[in-house]
């Protein structure tokens, strides 16, 4: 078994036609979904940056 790990740079609500794109184009099986969330301030809240995608591939 092998897994390709990627990364999308994406803006949630924005970018759903991309993320959309990219996984219907995907050859193996997603195993994960992880956001990359970062904290803007105490009070104000979270934002995510980025997406890692770990798909499992045949060999």
């Amino acid at each position: 078994m092998k897994y390709k790990v990627h990364k999308l740079n994406i803006k949630l609500g924005k970018n759903t036609d991309m993320l959309e794109n990219f996984l219907n184009n995907l050859k193996g099986e997603v195993i994960s979904i992880i956001p990359d969330v970062k904290t803007l301030f105490l009070f104000y809240g979270s934002k995510v940056h980025s997406i890692l995608i770990i798909e499992k591939v045949k060999k």
